[in-house]
């Protein structure tokens, strides 16, 4: 990795230093590729949660997403204006916005899944497929130890 800053040999061997790295590579190529969509990552976040929960109110989602509210706005508003989104009054609280996925956000969906698919297939193409999962598995358990 040309881009990599050194690091003594110490260092390099560590899990917390190479999870670092392994992030920031991963997060450069699924940022690239959903780029070539129009699309950045926390919109993707957000055009994701919305697709899987939706309708969903407003608020609910940035807690889901733990976005701060005034981010959200800007988020569902970048999304609404591109047509991946609607914002409706929640029926069980007008005070809030429902947010639901459009047909068109649902095809973008669609396309910058796959493209963050072909992102990470990149980032572990020297793994087998079996070292691929297991790879998923222990980043689960170490990322998520509880679930």
């Amino acid at each position: 990795m040309a881009d990599t800053p050194y690091a003594p040999s110490r260092i390099r061997a560590l899990p917390s230093w190479l999870l670092g790295r392994a992030a920031a590579r991963g997060h450069r190529l699924v940022a690239d590729a959903l780029a070539a969509e129009g699309m950045r990552m926390m919109h993707h976040a957000v055009l994701s949660a919305v697709g899987e929960l939706g309708p969903v109110s407003q608020a609910e989602l940035g807690r889901t997403l733990r976005i701060d509210p005034k981010d959200m706005v800007a988020i569902v508003n970048d999304l609404q204006r591109d047509g991946l989104v609607t914002r409706t009054p929640d029926p069980r609280d007008r005070r809030k916005n429902a947010v639901e996925i459009s047909a068109d956000g649902r095809r973008r969906l669609r396309r910058t899944q796959q493209l963050g698919d072909e992102a990470n297939a990149e980032l572990t193409a020297d793994l087998t497929p079996a070292e691929r999962e297991q790879l998923v598995a222990l980043l689960t358990r170490i990322a998520l130890p509880e679930g």
